[in-house]
């Protein structure tokens, strides 16, 4: 009869327990906003410096996994030291802006993160600009420092012990990144907000700044040169100059006969047409595109080079000499300039080097030699020289022996042609096992021309 009550009891006890949970919740909620009231009410003064780029220093470097992938997260380091990770950059030898940045965890992986400043995502249009801040609690000083839109670095995994080396993207990827380029520049026109819009006309309108400033300098230029006091500054300061005759003569036989620089009493071919007067100085970093190619294990397409190049690249793997090899290649590359100039020009190869990029420094040069004010089709005579340049360089590739067939397909010309443009340039022709060869014997000797005379009345 007295265990009625118990019931009671129990609920009584539940009652007071959810009252004193209720009481522990309500203490560490507010136990909770006191901390954060802390958080927010402390507040630090600093001093804040923006520091600008540099010259004789290296700007910061940015390197992010998109993965989420943390190379110092589950590390075991001895005697209590924080984790880390190798970080090394490396700098092309010749193309300095080019650089490499290589992330490797010491997990005992062997993997490494490798991020470019040149392929991938970093040939995307940089539309932002960044900054890295580092904030000194005890000097209280926040330092802000601005990092180049190139120093942004997408880190990769990549098997360690192998190539490192990121190719760089082909002539379709390139393609097909300004296609996107221009689907999206239209999308914006018709869908764009206002802000997008207007961003894209005001490069617009710097890009044509830009070109508008440089024909008015070009112009201010052209109008010093003409100046009558300029001219008589240019006569004082060239009295005294002693004249080269032999020089005046060699250039008058050069245009007379419409040929490259040659020397007609030379004892041996390389010294009759010298390369380092068809080849400046300071082109040769402008002609490794081959050799890089090779380089870096890269396939290249037959129908991107000359028959004449395809044929003899496998040479440059028997050169043991860097020096020979290099100037191999860079023959090659002036010959593949020379020949996609010429399609560029005509009718017949005009598509075929279309999206064919020539460095500046050649196109001006090539514009000057061989090309016409309208900027056209190429006279006749113009056309000869381009073409003599292109075979005296087949020569000296070759060994100053060479077949003919290769580069006659090249300049879409007839056999019969290409046999008189050689015997132009005092070259003697001969059929070796079937097959049609060119050599430059020494010294140079031209055949004359002939005149037809008129019949007499």
């Amino acid at each position: 009869m007295q265990k009625a009550p118990l019931p009671a009891t129990m609920a009584g006890m539940s009652e007071e327990k959810s009252e004193t949970l209720v009481e522990e919740e309500q203490n560490n909620t507010k136990k909770h906003k006191k901390a954060k009231g802390k958080i927010k009410e402390e507040e630090i003064q600093v001093k804040i410096e923006t520091l600008g780029e540099n010259p004789n220093k290296v700007s910061p470097f940015v390197g992010y996994f998109p993965s989420g992938f943390d190379p110092l997260k589950n590390q075991a380091t001895a005697g209590g030291e924080p984790p880390r990770a190798t970080v090394r950059v490396f700098r092309h030898e010749k193309r300095t802006n080019r650089l490499q940045l290589v992330v490797s965890p010491n997990n005992g992986f062997q993997v490494d993160f490798v991020g470019t400043n040149y392929s991938g995502e970093a040939t995307a249009p940089q539309l932002c600009t960044y900054a890295l801040g580092v904030l000194d609690k005890q000097l209280q000083t926040l330092k802000i420092v601005p990092i180049a839109s190139n120093k942004i670095f997408r880190l990769e995994p990549r098997v360690g012990g192998l190539d490192l080396s990121v190719k760089e993207p082909s002539k379709e990827e390139e393609l097909a990144t300004q296609k996107k380029f221009e689907k999206r520049e239209a999308l914006d026109d018709i869908y764009g907000t206002k802000k997008a819009i207007r961003r894209v006309l005001s490069l617009s309108f710097t890009l044509l700044r830009g070109a508008y400033f440089s024909a008015k300098n070009k112009k201010r230029r052209l109008r010093r040169e003409e100046d009558p006091e300029a001219k008589e500054n240019l006569e004082i300061k060239f009295e005294g100059v002693k004249i080269n005759k032999e020089a005046l003569e060699s250039a008058g036989m050069h245009s007379s006969r419409n040929t490259p620089p040659h020397d007609s009493s030379a004892t041996t071919p390389q010294m009759a047409y010298p390369l380092d007067r068809i080849i400046l100085k300071g082109e040769w970093d402008y002609l490794v595109d081959i050799l890089e190619l090779f380089q870096d294990g890269a396939e290249i397409a037959p129908d991107g080079y000359p028959s004449f190049i395809c044929n003899r690249l496998h040479r440059l793997e028997s050169i043991e000499d860097e020096v020979e090899k290099k100037r191999l290649a860079c023959v090659f590359s002036y010959i593949n300039h020379l020949v996609k100039f010429k399609d560029k020009k005509s009718m017949e190869g005009c598509s075929s080097a279309k999206h064919h990029k020539i460095p500046s420094i050649l196109s001006q040069k090539f514009s000057t030699m061989f090309g016409n004010s309208d900027g056209k089709r190429l006279e006749d005579e113009k056309r000869d020289l381009l073409i003599s340049y292109v075979l005296v360089l087949t020569l000296i590739a070759d060994g100053f022996r060479t077949a003919v067939s290769d580069i006659t397909k090249d300049l879409r010309l007839d056999s019969v042609t290409v046999r008189a443009h050689f015997e132009h340039l005092g070259c003697k022709l001969m059929i070796k096992n079937k097959v049609l060869l060119a050599t430059l014997p020494v010294p140079l000797v031209f055949p004359k021309s002939k005149h037809k005379h008129k019949p007499k009345r």
